[in-house]
């Protein structure tokens, strides 16, 4: 059985492969759109992975279900949104500065929503062209980072199944291909 420590493991060989000098963006000869392309490709694959080779066998086999309330209901595991967003919360708090979070214009948790005018506005360009990554550099708390949000496409099945049906979803229509958010990646430029 995999234990739920190693799912973080992908993201952090990842991000310490790379020499960090006090921000992720300070990669020697690396621009950060392509170290937003490697940590995206990192957690894309990591998620899929978990939804193919944890998620669905656990419920082809009625061992378990995924379920927003994994930790107060038997027989769950996270949802893979949550892997995402609580690996996320996990990692941010090393030095890295480093933070990843999927969100959407639909969300069925609220608290998955944009934050802001500025990553409603990259959302909706990522809808239009989901083809490369909406990027620009923000302001956080006086430092300057990176931001990319690529968009979040549904691949599988089962995420448009469960969207469609769970009760607080505003958006019940998704169909296979459609862009259901998008994942932000956001990392510190320079030394912090």
């Amino acid at each position: 059985m995999m234990k739920w420590s190693s799912l973080i493991v992908i993201p952090l060989i990842v991000v310490t492969w790379f020499p960090m000098q006090g921000g992720a963006a300070d990669t020697r000869g690396l621009s950060p759109e392509v170290v937003a392309d490697y940590v995206h490709a990192v957690v894309e694959s990591h998620r899929a992975f978990y939804t193919a080779h944890v998620v669905a066998p656990l419920e082809e086999q009625e061992a378990a279900r995924a379920s927003g309330e994994w930790r107060n209901q038997k027989k769950t595991v996270p949802l893979p949104v949550q892997i995402v967003n609580e690996t996320s919360q996990m990692f941010s708090t090393q030095s890295t500065g480093l933070r990843y979070q999927l969100i959407s214009l639909w969300p069925i948790n609220r608290k998955n929503g944009p934050r802001n005018e500025i990553d409603k506005k990259s959302l909706e360009t990522v809808i239009a062209k989901p083809e490369r990554p909406a990027t620009r550099i923000v302001k956080i708390n006086g430092h300057s980072y990176f931001q990319a949000i690529y968009a979040d496409i549904a691949l599988s099945p089962s995420c448009v199944t469960c969207h469609n049906s769970h009760p607080d979803s505003p958006k019940k229509d998704y169909q296979a291909g459609d862009v259901m958010g998008g994942l932000i990646i956001e990392f510190p430029l320079g030394k912090q």
